[in-house]
C-alpha cells in the first residue's frame, strides 16, 4: 500500500501540470477583457496598458511560467515570491487576492460537498438495503421510483423547490447566504439526491447478487436470519463499487456545486468559478482549478488507498505490478 501512496503522489506534479498547461489555453482562448466592470465599462487606455504589463497580459508565454513558478512555489524558494503558493491578485477583484478569495469559498464549497455525501451515503446505502431485503415489495418500488427521480431531475430543480417550500413558506431555513450550519441542509440535500439515487442502485444490486454468494447461504444455515446475514456479511462486500464511486462523486459534488451554489446564494468556490469564467479573470480561473485538480486527486487516491484497507487483494495487485 506505501509503494501505491507514493507512485500516486509521484505523479501529482505531472498532473496537476496538464490540468495547468490545458487550463491555460482555454483560459486565455476566453474572449472578453477582465478590465470590463459589471456595466461595461473599461479603466482608461493608459490604466490598461499599465496592468497589462504588470501581470504579462500581451505575453502568454511569460504569464505561463510566471503564474506556474508562483504557483509551485519554486518562485519562492528562489526568493522572487513573497509567500509559497501564490496564485496572484485577482484581475477583477482589484483589491484582494486570489489565495484569500479560495480561502474564503472553499469552506464553504466544502462543507456543502461533504454535507451531500453524507445525505448520499445515508440514504443512498439505506434505500438500496431496503430494496435488495424485500426485492419486488412495494419498498422496493418506492426506493427504485425515488432513485429515478433523483437522478431525472436536476439539482437547481430540487434546490429552488426546497428553497421555495422550507425557506420561503415555511421559514425554516435562511432565504439566501451563508448563515452556518442554517444555510447547511437545503443545499446539501439537493446536491445530494442524485448520488443517493446511484448509490441506492449500486447497493441494491450488488446486494441481490451477495446474498446468492456460498458464505451468505452458509452464514443462514448457521443460524442468522437474512436480515442479520444481509448487514453482516453482504453489505460489506456489496459496498466496494460504492466506495469506487464515492470518490469521483464527492470530488464532483465539490467541485460541481456552483449551480446549487447560485441557487442559494452561496459563496462557494464554485460561484467564484463561474463569475471568474464569465469576466475572464485568468488567475483567479487559474487558481481555482489548480486547487480543485489537487483535491481532486488526493481524494482519488484517498478512496484507492481506503479500498486496499477493506479488500487486501488490491494493494497486493498493487505490490505486484
Amino acid at each position: 500500500m506505501t509503494g501505491l501512496v507514493l507512485r500516486r503522489l509521484a505523479l501529482l506534479p505531472v498532473l496537476l501540470l496538464v490540468v495547468y498547461t490545458l487550463t491555460f489555453a482555454l483560459a486565455w482562448a476566453i474572449p472578453g477583457s477582465p478590465f470590463d466592470d459589471a456595466e461595461g465599462r473599461r479603466p482608461s487606455a493608459e490604466t490598461q496598458a499599465a496592468m497589462r504589463a504588470q501581470y504579462r497580459l500581451d505575453d502568454p508565454g511569460g504569464f505561463y511560467l510566471d503564474y506556474l513558478g508562483r504557483a509551485s512555489g519554486v518562485s519562492w524558494a528562489l526568493g522572487r515570491a513573497p509567500q509559497p503558493f501564490d496564485l496572484g491578485p485577482s484581475l477583477r477583484h482589484r483589491d484582494r487576492s486570489v489565495n484569500e478569495i479560495i480561502a474564503e469559498g472553499l469552506p464553504v464549497s466544502l462543507s456543502i460537498g461533504v454535507a451531500a455525501m453524507l445525505v448520499a451515503l445515508v440514504v443512498g446505502t439505506f434505500a438500496g438495503v431496503v430494496g435488495a431485503l424485500r426485492p419486488g415489495s412495494a419498498a422496493d418500488l418506492a426506493t427504485q421510483l425515488v432513485a429515478v427521480a433523483g437522478i431525472s431531475v436536476p439539482a437547481f430543480v430540487t434546490g429552488t423547490v426546497l428553497l421555495i417550500v422550507f425557506a420561503a413558506v415555511l421559514g425554516l431555513a435562511p432565504v439566501g447566504g451563508w448563515h452556518g450550519l442554517r444555510s447547511l441542509p437545503l443545499p446539501a440535500i439537493a446536491l445530494g439526491l442524485a448520488p443517493s439515487a446511484y448509490i441506492a442502485r449500486l447497493v441494491r444490486s450488488q446486494m441481490l447478487e451477495q446474498m446468492s454468494a456460498q458464505y451468505v447461504r452458509t452464514a443462514r444455515a448457521k443460524g442468522l436470519s437474512t436480515r442479520q446475514a444481509a448487514l453482516r456479511h453482504a453489505l460489506r462486500n456489496a459496498f466496494l463499487p460504492v466506495l469506487s464511486y464515492l470518490g469521483p462523486a464527492t470530488a464532483v459534488a465539490v467541485t460541481g456545486s456552483f449551480v446549487v451554489e447560485k441557487v442559494f446564494a452561496v459563496p462557494g468556490i464554485g460561484k467564484h468559478f463561474v463569475d471568474a469564467v464569465l469576466a475572464k479573470d485568468i488567475t483567479l480561473l487559474m487558481g481555482v482549478v489548480l486547487v480543485l485538480s489537487t483535491f481532486v486527486i488526493l481524494l482519488n487516491l484517498a478512496v484507492d488507498v481506503l479500498y486496499a484497507w477493506i479488500d487486501p487483494r488490491v494493494s497486493v495487485g498493487a505490490g505486484a505490478r
